[in-house]
């Protein structure tokens, strides 16, 4: 395969003068690689994609716990005629 490509005037991608671009390329040891895998593992859009939205559902799920949580407390900060503050359960006008 070589020498056809040679023939035609091609070179082949693992011949001298190409260089893998990135870290990749560069010689390193095996714990450098275990604990810095993104600089060698080439990107996966699907997974990147599928991380952003479950991320993005989270956050807004905690969001959501969170507003109803405070819609559910019924309780708020009043003050007496002495000018302490103190929380007090909503009422109602009807109860």
């Amino acid at each position: 395969m070589a020498e056809k490509d040679a023939v035609k005037g091609k070179e082949a991608p693992g011949e001298k003068g190409y260089r893998t671009p990135g870290l990749r390329g560069v010689n390193s040891t095996t714990m450098f690689r275990a604990f810095n895998p993104e600089l060698f593992i080439k990107p996966n859009k699907p997974v990147m994609v599928f991380g952003v939205v479950t991320i993005t559902l989270c956050v807004g799920y905690l969001g959501y716990m969170h507003a109803m949580k405070e819609n559910d407390q019924q309780l708020y900060e009043a003050m007496d005629s002495e000018g302490e503050k103190y929380m007090r359960r909503k009422t109602s006008k009807w109860d």
